[in-house]
């Protein structure tokens, strides 16, 4: 498989995934939006417990987690940006695409 195999592969997922809620959620209009869009607050928290917990920061609790686990929250936080993403735009990979292309011109310049 191909990097651009990969990339549609991504992108055919994030679509699923949008369809599956979509069709699965039990509200909608502005509630719907406004409660994908805090899941992904959620998910970042997920990522900030499992760092707290493969350092072994809470003394009570110890090591509970590794790095693999914040490895798949990290995921986790990707694909549900993703989808909260699509949930505003079907032109997901386009405006993801420009936007991270402006940010890859900001950050490491033109090429």
């Amino acid at each position: 498989m191909n990097d651009r195999d990969t990339t549609a592969d991504v992108w055919a997922g994030i679509d699923a995934l949008w369809t599956w809620l979509d069709t699965s959620r039990p509200l909608s209009g502005q509630e719907a939006l406004l409660l994908r869009m805090l899941k992904l607050s959620e998910e970042v928290g997920e990522v900030a417990q499992a760092v707290i917990g493969a350092t072994g920061q809470n003394p009570r609790k110890g090591t509970t987690h590794t790095w693999d686990d914040v490895q798949s929250e990290l995921c986790d936080v990707v694909i549900t940006a993703l989808v909260a993403l699509r949930t505003l735009t079907p032109d997901t990979r386009e405006v993801f695409d420009r936007h991270l292309n402006r940010v890859m011109d900001r950050s490491l310049g033109a090429p």
